[in-house]
């Protein structure tokens, strides 16, 4: 796991399973289809974004292939860093 990802699994597990089964949530599973985050959940999660790495978040990167999973998330801070 990147340290992307490792960071993300820490703040959905802190703040959408409040420390809760964080063991049981795959890399790969959706936050969606798990039901750990809805749609005004994914808003938390830019904020975070925003705030502990420092770039914005654009409304056409609001998309399922950059934040339905840990790893996807991870993979996209990563990207977005890099630019």
């Amino acid at each position: 796991m990147s340290e992307y990802a490792s960071r993300v699994r820490e703040f959905i597990v802190s703040n959408f399973l409040f420390g809760e089964d964080g063991g049981n949530l795959g890399e790969d599973d959706s936050f969606l289809e798990t039901g750990v985050i809805d749609s005004t959940g994914i808003l938390e999660v830019v904020a975070w974004i925003e705030e502990a790495f420092g770039f914005r978040v654009s409304d056409a990167d609001l998309l399922p292939e950059n934040f339905d999973s840990i790893s996807r998330l991870g993979n996209y801070i990563s990207r977005s860093l890099a630019q």
